[in-house]
């Protein structure tokens, strides 16, 4: 079998950041959180997002508290799983020779869904070397480090080789960063007529300002929450064209209100989530859009 070598890129030992960045590389180095290291062990694909769709609430009605643990952790797993794919299924029609670059890859649930949905090469970024370790630690344990490989690097520079990537994502890790500089790296890594795909929170400044909701979330994740509009105008500033926009508010609610429920991996957060949601302040959006 042939490999394709990583892009060309210089030795970044270690990313350039800003203090706000290292900040959060220090949070993610010391992160331990039950709800993704628990959810990820069931099949060894570690997410670091949320889910969607239906979910099975007669896991709650489980009378062996040790399988209802279970049953709820699985099920929050799957649910947190369809939504991977959801992001995986419209990253265009790929070969394996495409290469796709996952933005803010966390563990790096991600690359290894692109890679096995379509068999592409992936390369995952973050800034926290633990994550980094973690993530190429897995792969090689599944056998596919020859194609799905990560960095420790800034995600807004990543040293990359300019056109290298058919498809490329930012799953919940916008938040992280100003708008401009992500896509603008983004655009740059993309072909022409390369895929770039998000799926975020935003709140919706149809509402004015960010909620208090909003702000307790902020707060919760060290993170800074963008204005829905701003992700559109960001976009066209770099050369990025939406063609497919979806709500995915509605299909995330179940998520929470079951993981409100699962006392094994609650962290505090979850009613700040569902009333922002339910009051309309903020959104869960899918962006597709086109390099041009």
């Amino acid at each position: 079998m042939t490999t394709v070598p990583a892009p060309t890129a210089p030795a970044l030992a270690v990313p350039t950041q800003s203090t706000y960045q290292n900040r959060v590389a220090e949070y993610w180095n010391a992160e331990e959180n039950p709800v993704n290291l628990e959810l990820g062990k069931v099949d060894d694909l570690y997410h670091h997002h949320y889910g969607i769709g239906a979910a099975d609430r007669s896991v709650l009605d489980d009378p062996d508290p040790g399988r209802r643990k279970e049953r709820i952790t699985a099920e929050l797993h799957r649910l947190e799983h369809a939504q991977a794919e959801l992001l995986a299924a419209h990253l265009g029609p790929l070969s394996p020779s495409d290469r796709v670059f996952d933005a803010g890859c966390g563990r790096g649930g991600g690359s290894v869904t692109a890679h096995l949905r379509h068999g592409c090469h992936a390369d995952g970024v973050t800034i926290s070397a633990k994550q980094c370790d973690f993530a190429n630690e897995q792969a090689r344990l599944r056998g596919i480090d020859d194609k799905v490989r990560y960095h420790h690097r800034n995600m807004l520079n990543t040293g990359f080789e300019t056109g290298a990537y058919a498809a490329s994502w930012n799953n919940e890790s916008t938040m992280y960063v100003e708008l401009d500089l992500l896509f603008a790296e983004h655009a740059r890594l993309l072909r022409r007529g390369g895929r770039y795909v998000t799926i975020t929170g935003c709140y919706n400044n149809t509402y004015g300002q960010a909620s208090r909701e909003v702000s307790l979330i902020n707060a919760h994740y060290i993170c800074d929450i963008h204005p829905r509009s701003e992700y559109f105008k960001a976009m066209a500033r770099n050369r990025l064209v939406p063609v497919h926009v979806e709500d995915l508010t509605a299909a995330t609610i179940p998520y929470w209100e079951l993981r409100k429920e699962a006392d094994h991996l609650v962290t505090g957060i979850e009613d700040a989530f569902l009333d922002a949601y339910r009051n309309g302040s903020f959104q869960y959006l899918l962006i597709v859009a086109d390099r041009v």
